[in-house]
């Protein structure tokens, strides 16, 4: 049903008030559906010990080789994958903390960055590297990734200790809670989290893997943005709310500051137990507000004048607006599965994020308790993404997209992928991953592909 209601989602001109009542309604029918009533809960545990630290210093180091093998390319275009190719992404970053007060922290992370993705993160609407920003270059350059501030108020409900990490100070927070962040950060930080594929520097690599492929959220080229996030936790449930700063033009690597272009996120959560084992289902709606262009009048324009499409000589301020349902669900003591639907109107170009319309994606995650490896884990996802049929219309007629463009698409197609990998600890600050992808139709496009990728990815973290 979900499946159904993200094919026919309106976007661009009119249908704000039908996208906003379908938000709600989902939302509404999530918030409803919990057939499995709530145990009466036991008297609250004393609650852990505070830390007392006032600084808290967590750093991580990533390096990543991907490499994409042979195949099919009768032609290729600006934005097309080259075949044999292969690069490399380095990131190191500290996570340095400060505690306001008890229940308060400010949280900063000056990083390092170098390398490129494939054909400089081209070529596959569901990129292979979340390692991979839109920028690359060959010597290393300094970011400041996040600033931000997080404060907790702690309401009633049993009292669970929280672990020193890298963003988060050792402490404890009630059941029913409010959670206020604000800063640069990404919105992926607070919004579709899945325990199984989320982090590309701990499990999947494939963007339409770690994330819905139809997410379309704010971000910079580099996956950041600017903006307020609110949690509030209630027993098994907890609904979330943001507003975050929009690219100044769709994937670029600047921000529009003060919320002239912004996007507005709500998310509804719902933790459970299945057969004693847990589980968690959680539906996001957004929408984006900024100058965007209609696809459908870039193409005519084309044709009007008889010369190449340009985007931006039709954009106007206009909306573009989706729905991403996410799925974990613990099969034993060591295996999970998890599901992904995500999709945003397809008549709009993509904002932010990849060119990608609708998408399904499904794996599982296995840890090796079994082989006496309880630590390393084995996974394998896969993944269909598509795009509306006027977006095949304009990659036809040699448009460009965020990712993808072969100058032609005369036989268009769902892009299909796989991924697996094997991740290696070697100890609690060090893991080895050795990662294999398959992907049929890059870039929509029967006529290329199908493209075997092979990646390794060392990892160590304080």
């Amino acid at each position: 049903m979900l499946r159904d209601a993200l094919l026919q989602f309106p976007a661009g001109r009119g249908g704000s008030w039908t996208r906003q009542r379908a938000c709600a309604l989902l939302l509404a029918t999530l918030l409803l559906s919990s057939g499995a009533s709530r145990a009466t809960e036991a008297a609250a545990p004393e609650p852990p010990a505070e830390s007392t630290d006032v600084w808290a210093v967590h750093g991580q180091f990533t390096f990543t080789e991907q490499e994409a093998g042979n195949f099919s390319a009768p032609y290729h275009g600006a934005n097309s994958l080259t075949p044999g190719r292969g690069h490399e992404t380095t990131d190191a970053t500290v996570y340095l903390g400060r505690r306001l007060w008890r229940d308060a922290e400010f949280w900063v992370n000056p990083e390092i960055d170098q390398g490129f993705g494939l054909d400089n993160t081209l070529g596959v609407a569901g990129f292979p590297s979340g390692e991979a920003y839109k920028v690359g270059k060959n010597q290393p350059y300094f970011r400041l990734q996040r600033v931000f501030v997080r404060s907790t108020i702690n309401l009633d409900g049993p009292t669970s200790a929280v672990d020193a990490t890298a963003n988060q100070f050792a402490g404890s927070h009630s059941e029913n809670r409010w959670v206020f962040t604000f800063g640069k950060m990404s919105v992926a930080d607070v919004f579709d989290a899945n325990q199984y594929a989320h982090d590309p520097r701990n499990d999947f690599l494939n963007w339409s893997v770690i994330d819905g492929g139809g997410f379309d959220y704010a971000a910079d080229a580099w996956g950041y943005s600017v903006g307020v996030a609110t949690e509030w936790y209630r027993g098994d449930w907890a609904l979330r709310a943001g507003l975050f700063d929009l690219s100044n033009v769709p994937n670029s690597v600047h921000l529009q500051p003060g919320l002239h272009q912004i996007q507005w996120l709500v998310e509804a959560e719902h933790r459970y137990e299945f057969a004693g084992l847990g589980g968690k289902a959680a539906i996001t709606c957004f929408e984006s507000r900024g100058r965007m262009a209609l696809l459908e009048d870039a193409l005519s324009q084309a044709q009007l004048n008889g010369g190449p499409i340009d985007l931006g000589a039709v954009r106007a301020y206009r909306t573009r607006a989706g729905i991403s349902a996410n799925l974990e669900q613990a099969l034993t003591g060591n295996l999970g599965a998890f599901a992904r639907i995500s999709g945003a109107g397809g008549n709009v170009e993509a904002y932010e994020f990849t060119d990608i319309d609708r998408s399904i994606a499904a794996g599982l995650s296995l840890k090796g308790g079994s082989w006496r490896r309880a630590q390393d884990t084995f996974a394998i996802a896969a993944v269909d993404n598509v795009i509306s049929s006027t977006r095949q219309r304009y990659l036809a007629a040699g448009g460009l997209g965020i990712l993808v463009g072969d100058g032609q698409l005369p036989h268009p197609a769902p892009e299909r992928l796989i991924e697996t990998y094997y991740s290696w600890h070697l100890s609690s600050q060090l893991q080895v991953t050795l990662d294999y992808q398959w992907v049929k139709n890059p870039a929509y496009n029967a006529d290329r592909g199908p493209v075997p990728i092979y990646a390794a990815r060392v990892h160590a973290s304080f």
